[in-house]
């Protein structure tokens, strides 16, 4: 078996997601958007599939790395694959990027597990068949009956609340909104949710990931007073003697990197360095499902939590094939967009959530997604 073709097709469907001059995204008049289709054929006709954004999966990428590496080799020596393509990020990481190296091996896993008749997070070790979702919020807008006001979000917290989910993590207001980042107002929030939901509800937040030591400290000893669960990135990444300070001045746990480079290597060094208490990757964005597994068994190996970042087929086939991992995030949610209304180029949810919190993993072949071919060949806009 080889893999005979790498193809990319981009196609347009309606969302109501839009994003703000900082690339957060909010609730917005519904308007076309653009999507990717990388696949992967192998030469008895198996296909794998991966969705990512045209920008990420461009030409040049597809035709220097993807096709250059992968046409003609065994798609089951996956592990040799992986770092042949990891390999040439040196010098051209700008280019090939994490994103871009996780959506191929996306495929790539995708396809195996077409061939084999079964799901991807069987492959991966299978530990579980469900798993605890959290409601993952979007970021605080200026928009009345949104997340605009502290009021608002214990609002939307008790709904999650009533829909199932058993944990909520709340992204606060940054930029553009003209009064963040502000920490004063995330701890307004934070308590309005606490208050809200009672004690019971895990509570974490993710933090604007610029603010300073002294703000990331007091922000983080009020979290400590509501019994929040963790405390994700309130500072840049890149200063990882920073968090290696926070963690060690805080008793809630410290969770990361999310989004800094270096697969496992650079977080191997956080472990080292003591610079988070929870180990995070995803595997949208670290370079792939095989790094997210590679960052997990390195958090095993020192009694240590990985969570998981994102939703989507891929981590969640992660998370269901590790122990180490308490939830899986389910999100972006909002008052004003109905999460569980599938995008119009699925025909289900990969993630379907039941009235007591639980996601349950897809049992298709491969990454589970219900594609829907139809609508994707009737919008394409191009076809490489």
């Amino acid at each position: 078996m080889k893999i005979e073709s790498v193809n990319v097709t981009v196609f347009q469907y309606p969302t109501r997601r839009v994003a703000d001059s900082a690339g957060h995204s909010h609730p917005g008049a519904e308007s076309l958007a653009k999507m990717a289709m990388l696949s992967i054929t192998a030469d008895d006709g198996t296909k794998g599939y991966a969705f990512a954004p045209p920008e990420v999966v461009r030409p040049f990428v597809v035709n220097t790395f993807f096709r250059k590496v992968l046409v003609g080799q065994d798609p089951f020596n996956r592990e040799r694959i992986w770092q042949d393509l990891a390999h040439w990020q040196r010098g051209s990481a700008h280019q090939l990027t994490e994103r871009a190296l996780s959506f191929v091996e996306q495929a790539l896993w995708d396809l195996i597990g077409r061939k084999l008749n079964m799901p991807v997070y069987k492959l991966l070790g299978g530990f579980r068949d469900k798993v605890p979702a959290y409601g993952s919020t979007m970021c605080g807008d200026d928009l009345e009956g949104g997340l605009s006001t502290p009021e608002e979000y214990a609002a939307f917290a008790q709904t999650l609340v009533a829909r199932g989910y058993k944990a909520i993590k709340l992204h606060t207001w940054m930029p553009p909104v003209s009064f963040a980042p502000n920490p004063k107002m995330d701890i307004k929030a934070c308590a309005a949710v606490r208050e809200a939901v009672g004690p019971d509800i895990d509570l974490m937040i993710d933090g604007y990931h610029w603010y300073s030591r002294t703000e990331a400290l007091w922000i983080g000893k009020e979290l400590e007073k509501l019994n929040f669960a963790w405390f994700e990135e309130p500072m840049e990444e890149d200063s990882m003697s920073s968090y290696a300070w926070l963690a060690e001045n805080l008793s809630i746990p410290v969770i990361g990197p999310e989004s800094f480079g270096g697969k496992h290597h650079s977080r191997a060094d956080w472990v080292k360095a003591g610079a988070c208490d929870i180990l995070r990757a995803g595997a949208n964005g670290v370079g792939g499902i095989t790094p997210t597994m590679k960052v997990a068994a390195l958090a095993e190996s020192f009694g240590m939590d990985c969570e998981v970042h994102g939703n989507g087929a891929a981590s969640l086939a992660v998370v269901g094939a590790i122990r180490n991992c308490r939830w899986y995030e389910r999100g972006l949610l909002h008052p004003f967009l109905n999460y569980d209304e599938p995008a119009a180029y699925l025909n289900t949810l990969v993630d379907p959530m039941d009235e007591e919190g639980f996601v349950h993993l897809p049992q298709g072949p491969g990454l589970g997604e219900d594609i829907n071919f139809a609508y994707i060949e009737a919008n394409t806009v191009s076809h490489d």
